[in-house]
């Protein structure tokens, strides 16, 4: 059976459809979870429960998962068998080719559910995983999921929020997601801690501004504009809360140049003739559009050389930060001096 929708493995749950086997993966852990969640519990539900509903490691070992899906259920039809982060990679000796030999002689009386919900791969270049997918596919279902975009999350929050007795504009729902980063998992812990404090009616900006947890991404975006802008107080105030809440150095930094690199992207781009969108065609924006857009509305208050500049503070920076074997906190604290340096400078000139 060929790769299906999300739409289509629901409506397989509901009539109790069921293939004998299930791989799910992909960047939305949360989606993974919970259809693998939903199948084991459909499937496996008839019956003795402890029974005909198994549910095992990755690194249980293929004879100890063949003798689970080999097992006949007790007073049902059928069981479900659901195995988390199975690494293909990690396989040896006899083991894959035992697997291929489970997975195309699945009895009729087992559904068995192989998902990933720590692990990731890359399916073009991991050429067993890519065989793996091709096998699953033969022999039963597999469904991708992907990340939400930010305007299929905003819907979600929207809805959520509604089945809980409050309302959210669009527009506070994205910006409750620009704090917290696109994970489903933390929209939906954020939606519901925004939900509890209001109880019901209206989930204001004031209210979202205030209990919604920043990812990294975020404050170090905030940290980007503090040395932009020049504000030294507010800049350093920023890198000593990611310091005290152990954000890891070489992390910050990676993040900070990221935004300088957003900017001189679609500095570029838009010079070149192309839309500040342009990058996304080169580089790993799936799902981060909202990093140009807000690129493009900052970086045209700033020179190429300044930017050029700035580029290379953090290159060098990187590079010390990478070779240090002390205390790191000075190498970002002068970093931060020189951007808000080059930023003030250019405003001078």
């Amino acid at each position: 059976m060929p790769q299906i929708t999300e739409t289509e493995l629901r409506k397989q749950i509901e009539k109790s459809n069921f293939a004998k086997l299930y791989f799910l993966y992909g960047e939305e852990k949360y989606m993974v979870g919970y259809f693998a969640g939903k199948i084991a519990e459909k499937a496996g539900s008839q019956g003795l429960r402890d029974f005909n509903l198994q549910k095992l490691s990755g690194d249980a070992g293929i004879d100890q998962i063949a003798a689970a899906v080999e097992s006949l259920p007790v007073m049902a039809q059928r069981k479900c068998v659901a195995v988390a982060d199975l690494d293909i990679n990690a396989l040896h000796g006899a083991e894959p080719s035992k697997l291929q030999e489970m997975i195309e002689g699945l009895p009729d009386t087992c559904v068995l559910v192989i998902y990933l919900v720590s692990l990731d791969f890359d399916e073009r270049r991991d050429r067993k995983w890519k065989k793996f997918i091709a096998e699953a596919g033969r022999a039963g279902v597999v469904v991708e999921f992907r990340r939400r975009t930010e305007q299929q999350l905003e819907k979600l929050v929207c809805s959520g929020a509604s089945r809980r007795g409050c309302e959210i504009s669009r527009a506070n729902a994205g910006r409750m997601i620009k704090s917290c980063g696109t994970d489903m998992q933390t929209v939906q812990n954020e939606m519901e801690k925004l939900c509890a404090y209001t109880g019901s009616g209206e989930i204001t900006a004031e209210t979202a501004d205030m209990l919604t947890t920043k990812n990294l991404e975020a404050r170090v975006f905030d940290l980007s504009k503090a040395t932009m802008a020049g504000d030294g107080d507010r800049a350093y105030n920023i890198l000593d809360q990611l310091l005290y809440q152990h954000e890891e150095p070489v992390a910050v930094l990676s993040v900070l140049s990221g935004a300088y690199l957003d900017m001189y992207r679609v500095r570029i781009s838009i010079q070149s003739g192309f839309s500040a969108m342009e990058p996304a065609k080169y580089f790993d924006y799936a799902h981060k559009e909202f990093r140009l857009t807000n690129a493009e509305r900052i970086a045209k208050r700033y020179s190429d050389q300044m930017l050029r500049e700035s580029l290379a503070a953090l290159l060098k920076a990187d590079i010390a930060l990478k070779s240090a074997h002390g205390d790191r906190r000075i190498i970002l604290e002068k970093l931060i001096a020189q951007l808000i340096w080059i930023s003030e400078r250019e405003k001078v000139g």
